[in-house]
């Protein structure tokens, strides 16, 4: 099979492609074709050596993708051969709450990702995907979707009516303003790009924050709002935007620490302001796999198109991860696998 390795702290210029060796699956395993694998800020931290886990060896990145059953081995029920699958980001992470255990594994890091032409599965780390989705589509939904619904519905508890702020237009971002919008709630979303924002309002963004004009965005957000602030927020920036995300989010507001485009660097949140407003910052590790089944029913039911920004073939897997470290995006960005 071919595939794509790339190095721990050797950065995207160490992303190779390989041929390797498939193997059959195992009891309760399940071989899969991959048809289309979607990138995440996550792949760039692990090509530079500063994620979570890394492997000191080449690695086959990316945790997202959609496929075909190929095989099954002894025991799986759960599947049969030509299925069209994606696989959960933490496999073993089946429903309830986060423990070490079931967080441990998650493709792409410490161990290999779906990069490649083939790739084994737990049958229980498996979704199915629904007609009304393609590959590509599909391929977007197993992290930045399951975080966005995490981060709104399940940590968030976010209900019809009420207001999510969503901080730029890369994939987290955007799958939560469609989510929100799908669930009825108001959605304001920040940018530098005019021309991001316009799209973001042909989604159904109710307020549009340009922050580069508009540099202490958390004051607009209080504007809009009547003062009152966002019931939670999609914080995806990190140590340059925590303290204004803080700021904007209103009494008893969740603020959902998802990741740190601008760095992880100790931010100075105030106790004060946490405790006087009844505000909540709560880390979002992605989500489990009944997540992914819940996100999915959604996606599927309210015909949500996944906003892609653009598909690579896999001989440009390259160009893939250079476009995403631009920040040019907006939405996901997927790299069509053709076996």
């Amino acid at each position: 099979m071919q595939a794509y390795q790339v190095t721990g702290g050797q950065g995207i210029g160490s992303l190779k492609r390989v041929a390797l060796t498939p193997r059959e699956p195992g009891p309760f395993e399940v071989r899969v074709r991959i048809k289309a694998v979607s990138l995440n800020f996550r792949d760039l931290m692990v090509a530079r050596g500063d994620y979570l886990k890394t492997s000191g060896a080449p690695v086959i990145p990316a945790s997202d993708a959609a496929g075909e059953v190929l095989a099954v081995g002894a025991g799986v029920t759960r599947f049969k051969k030509g299925d069209r699958v994606m696989g959960a980001f933490m496999p073993n992470w089946i429903d309830g709450d986060p423990t070490p255990a079931n967080t441990a594994l998650a493709p792409g890091a410490a161990t290999d990702g779906v990069l490649a032409t083939e790739a084994i599965y737990a049958e229980h780390g498996l979704v199915a995907i629904p007609d009304s989705l393609s590959d590509e589509q599909a391929a977007t939904l197993p992290c930045a979707a399951v975080t966005a619904w995490n981060t709104l519905f399940v940590a968030g508890q976010a209900r019809a009516g009420q207001t999510a702020l969503l901080l730029g237009t890369g994939g987290v971002s955007i799958w939560g303003l469609q989510l929100a919008k799908a669930a009825g709630l108001r959605a304001i979303i920040t940018s530098s790009s005019a021309d991001k924002l316009a799209r973001a309002r042909e989604l159904g963004a109710d307020g549009l924050i340009n922050y580069r004009d508009t540099p202490e965005w958390q004051d607009e957000v209080l504007r809009l709002t009547h003062g009152e602030g966002a019931h939670v927020v999609l914080e995806v920036g990190g140590e340059g935007t925590l303290v204004r995300s803080v700021a904007a989010a209103r009494m008893g507001g969740t603020i959902g620490i998802i990741g740190g485009v601008s760095g992880f660097a100790a931010t100075p949140v105030s106790p004060l302001a946490l405790i006087a407003g009844s505000k909540r910052l709560q880390g979002i590790f992605v989500g489990s796999r009944k997540m992914l089944e819940d996100v999915t029913r959604l996606v599927h039911t309210a015909r949500i198109a996944p906003v892609i920004d653009r598909v690579f073939g896999f001989d440009e897997a390259p160009a893939a991860f250079e476009h995403l470290a631009s920040g040019r995006h907006f939405g996901k960005i997927v790299i069509r696998v053709d076996a």
